[in-house]
């Protein structure tokens, strides 16, 4: 079983779509093993989206990730990483497919609802960044 680490953003949690990605997660046969709201602080943010440093996004990302609280979540299943990036869409709510959890609710290429781990070593990274091996179900 692939883990993998999903979060609704402060924009989804602000809309009230929390039960609604976990229920798109759920209904593709994904498992919530691990879930909590909290609230990053702007330091937590810039570690947490360490790779992007370098990028032009990179201030606005973080600033945006901790401007309200967050819903944190390990969803575990076959082939998780795919399937949650599948059920999310592209990045871009403009470009992601019809039925996605960012065409249906996200805004813009920032404020598209969800983030979810791009690959195996991305998961390693950001699963522990909010989540003890005891809280892991």
């Amino acid at each position: 079983m692939e883990q993998t680490l999903s979060i609704v953003k402060p924009d989804g949690v602000k809309k009230n779509l929390i039960g609604d990605v976990i229920r798109r997660f759920e209904k593709n046969n994904l498992r919530i093993v691990a879930l909590k709201m909290l609230r990053v602080s702007k330091k937590e943010a810039m570690g947490f989206y360490i790779v992007h440093k370098d990028k032009t996004f990179y201030d606005s990302l973080t600033s945006f990730l901790s401007e309200g609280p967050v819903v944190v979540m390990v969803v575990e299943g076959d082939r998780a990483i795919p399937k949650v990036r599948e059920i999310m869409g592209a990045t871009n709510p403009k470009d992601a497919a019809p039925g996605t959890i960012r065409a249906d609710f996200g805004s813009d290429i920032e404020h598209n609802i969800v983030h979810g781990s791009d690959s195996i070593e991305s998961a390693s990274y950001e699963i522990p960044f909010f989540f003890s091996t005891l809280e892991i179900q």
